[in-house]
């Protein structure tokens, strides 16, 4: 690979690791030649990353760890800093929707519980905010670093059902700004924050409101891919080449962006 984009020995805390997207981006990173701090709040789930990566062949640790839990993220961080030395880049990819958070066809916002709404909040805003807060300063000391965040479509324009998620979402982007700025502006041009906003993609958190149960696709399917130029839902692992390019030095002079991978959907009006 050309040295430019090469992340290789960079150590990595991703949390969410025991979830599709972030084990999908940690599994990218160990073929890559990074170390990879899996975390996640499932023991099982991590246990059975961890050996997922390591069986690559690549140095992979695993720590079960709350992202909305600042003292459990700080004694995360220690330890790495005493095993590898430093931390390169933090992907915050713990997030998401909620069963409770989504309100089907025949709701509307009254019926939104405030339980689900504030979960979902301090899942996507906070758990984002939580861990950069406690790995960028261990960044800041290094004056160097790079975050990368997970923002959405819901983000970009109103989509229905989801109001927590995009109003959660829409403080990602503008979180990832803010603290791009900070750090830049701070501790200098060698910490950099962007965030990335996928499209759709079919996963465990959407699959009902996206496929029906004999495998067809819902109204809600037909309108995505209806105002999606490429016509169709993304590949999970289509995400790990653009985290990989921002994580290295060919991005070396972009930060506070964020980087639709919709095929299109964010750049299409319908007409």
């Amino acid at each position: 690979m050309n040295e430019m984009y090469s992340i290789e020995g960079k150590v990595a805390v991703i949390t969410g690791a025991g979830g599709v997207l972030g084990g999908s981006i940690a599994k990218s990173f160990i073929k890559a030649g990074a170390k990879v701090v899996a975390l996640d709040i499932r023991q099982e789930q991590l246990d059975a990353r961890v050996a997922e990566l390591t069986a690559e062949g690549g140095e992979a640790i695993g720590f079960v760890g709350n992202v909305l839990d600042v003292e459990s993220l700080q004694n995360v961080a220690n330890q790495i800093v005493e095993k590898w030395g430093r931390i390169d880049v933090l992907l915050n990819i713990a997030g998401g929707n909620t069963p409770g958070g989504t309100l089907s066809p025949d709701q509307n916002f009254f019926d939104m519980p405030i339980s689900e709404w504030e979960k979902v909040l301090n899942l996507n805003l906070n758990g984002t905010v939580y861990p950069s807060m406690v790995f960028s300063k261990i960044m800041a000391k290094q004056k160097s670093g790079c975050i990368i965040n997970v923002s959405s479509m819901a983000a970009y324009s109103a989509l229905t059902r989801v109001p927590g998620y995009s109003a959660a979402k829409t403080a990602v982007s503008n979180f990832t700004q803010w603290l791009a700025t900070e750090m830049a502006l701070k501790y200098g041009e060698h910490i950099r924050v962007n965030a990335i906003a996928p499209g759709f993609f079919i996963g465990d958190q959407n699959r009902a409101v996206l496929i029906n149960p004999d495998g067809s696709l819902t109204d809600r399917s037909q309108k995505v891919l209806a105002k999606t130029p490429m016509k169709r839902f993304g590949d999970i692992a289509e995400l790990n080449g653009a985290v990989q390019f921002l994580c290295s030095d060919a991005a070396s002079f972009i930060t506070g962006v964020v980087l639709p991978i919709d095929g299109g959907f964010s750049a299409f009006s319908g007409v």
